[in-house]
């Protein structure tokens, strides 16, 4: 039996895109995987990813116990990223955070589990917009409140591959020729196939002393990518010319205040706000795998061209 197989690891966020794709890597590499679920018609998405299942949320602290208690590791990769408030993401990212912390104290496993928390690289920005600030108290709560959990936050960039939603839409409009540009035409981003987020936990889970501390890694594109270089993948793929436009300020900072104001008078959860806008339009996302690979042995695997091509539902030819 592969020693893997004869350690729990519990899992948030399980139903998410992220956390489905680590799900099933975790299943793969022979670990037992037990997850919290709001609603079975969610979980039913994971099929036989997992063995466990404990209803409940972020906030119900029975089922937190539940959850951690006998786990080799916890897995946070539940998040908020919709909202019109700060309240909105705070509720997720940092006091949900704070409950999973307490649970793992109450249960008096402290040192036997250990945490890994999906944090973004937005939190390098905290004053840029209500997701960043609430990513960036979520990493101070852990270096504050963690106390003797061996813990470490991760900082993706943009993520993409199977499943995604987020960036998909932006792709198959690149597909069809025409790439919008929200920022500066110069602005330089990383970013990270999903499976080698799945590698990274992995490794992280295998090492006998885990690393700590708050860190960036993406796919090792040195530099990151810029606008032209992303269209000009595409339109390899595509075989197809792809021209990059940059879309006028009022065309999306209109909608976006009306969005917010709506949002607020009517309950709902955006995604298009004016700090989600400065989001798009901050000219530098770069990261690199420096700091992590000190501490840890890992490698990216896959980036752009050979993600996009591993990724099905945006370009004709894929």
């Amino acid at each position: 039996m592969n020693h893997s197989q004869q350690k729990c690891i519990a899992v948030t966020g399980a139903t998410g895109f992220i956390g489905a794709v680590l799900c099933r890597g975790l299943h793969e590499a022979g670990y037992r995987v037990r997850i919290l679920a709001r609603a079975k018609h969610r979980e039913r998405n994971l099929g036989k990813q997992f063995d466990d299942v404990v209803q409940g949320d972020l906030h119900d602290l029975v089922a937190l116990r539940k959850l951690v208690n006998g786990a080799f590791a916890v897995v946070h990769c539940a998040g908020a990223v919709r909202g019109a408030r700060q309240s909105d993401f705070d509720r997720v990212n940092v006091q949900g955070l704070e409950n999973l912390v307490a649970a793992i104290t109450d249960t008096q496993q402290l040192e036997s589990t250990r945490l890994l928390s999906l944090s973004s690289l937005a939190a390098r920005e905290p004053d840029l917009s209500f997701y960043a600030n609430s990513k960036y108290r979520g990493e101070q709560l852990l270096i504050e409140q963690a106390g003797q959990v061996p813990w470490i936050a991760l900082r993706p960039p943009a993520v993409y591959g199977p499943g995604d939603r987020e960036l998909l839409p932006l792709f198959r409009l690149m597909a069809k020729g025409w790439a919008p540009v929200f920022g500066r035409r110069d602005a330089h981003f990383s970013m990270v196939y999903v499976d080698d987020i799945a590698s990274l936990v992995l490794a992280w889970l295998r090492q006998r002393a885990p690393a700590s501390g708050v860190y960036t890694f993406d796919d090792g594109r040195s530099g990151g990518y810029s606008w032209d270089d992303v269209t000009a993948t595409v339109a390899r793929l595509c075989q197809r010319p792809v021209r990059a436009f940059r879309v006028p300020a009022p065309v999306l900072d209109i909608p976006a205040w009306i969005n917010r104001s709506l949002a607020r008078s009517f309950g709902y959860a955006p995604m298009l706000t004016p700090e989600k806008l400065a989001e798009l339009r901050h000219p530098d996302w770069v990261c690199d795998n420096r700091e992590l690979q000190r501490v840890l042995d890992w490698q990216p695997q896959i980036q752009l061209e050979q993600g996009l091509s591993n990724t099905p539902g945006w370009c004709g030819r894929i």
